[in-house]
């Protein structure tokens, strides 16, 4: 069943407001451009499909990527497309302009840093992009992801300490 005119309008908006920080996202858990161009699609027609706007847009519009992106890694086509699949180019998929930081660092030492990012599991770069990447509190996290807050800071815990770990041990 189609939303109502100002259901639709909603949904426009949310849209617009939502699109951009959603494709990044995926872009981040499925490190392929066109992948995330597609869950990112599908997760928009669900929202559109919704008679009336979640309560909290932002939150279900998060969980329904995360979940999508999971759905995606899961299905075997992907996974074996994704090993003869192309390199993840992180600079194909910066933001319009560096930040300072990125400007400090040099263009090897975010490939080493992404290359480590994604031999993390894949809970563990879920927790990471949207505790330190989004701002997200603990406790959105949790709920998001279906998660304690104590699973949300074992995995955080874990992410963090590989990354420091590989990133030290590679200098």
């Amino acid at each position: 069943m189609k939303p109502s005119a100002s259901g639709q309008l909603h949904h426009d908006a949310l849209y617009r407001a939502q699109h951009g920080r959603v494709l990044a996202l995926c872009r981040l858990l499925l490190a392929d451009h066109h992948e995330a161009e597609e869950v990112c699609h599908e997760v928009f027609v669900k929202l559109f499909d919704q008679r009336a706007a979640p309560p909290a847009p932002e939150r279900w519009l998060t969980r329904v990527a995360v979940n999508a992106c999971r759905d995606r890694r899961r299905a075997g086509w992907w996974r074996r497309w994704r090993e003869r699949g192309e390199e993840f180019v992180e600079a194909e998929h910066a933001t319009p302009g560096p930040t300072p930081e990125e400007a400090a660092l040099g263009l090897e030492e975010r490939q080493r840093i992404w290359r480590v990012f994604h031999r993390l599991s894949a809970r563990q770069q879920e927790v990471f992009a949207l505790r330190q990447l989004e701002g997200w509190s603990t406790d959105e996290v949790a709920e998001t992801l279906g998660l304690s807050s104590g699973s949300v800071k074992r995995h955080l815990f874990r992410a963090t300490h590989q990354l420091r770990a590989a990133l030290r041990g590679t200098r």
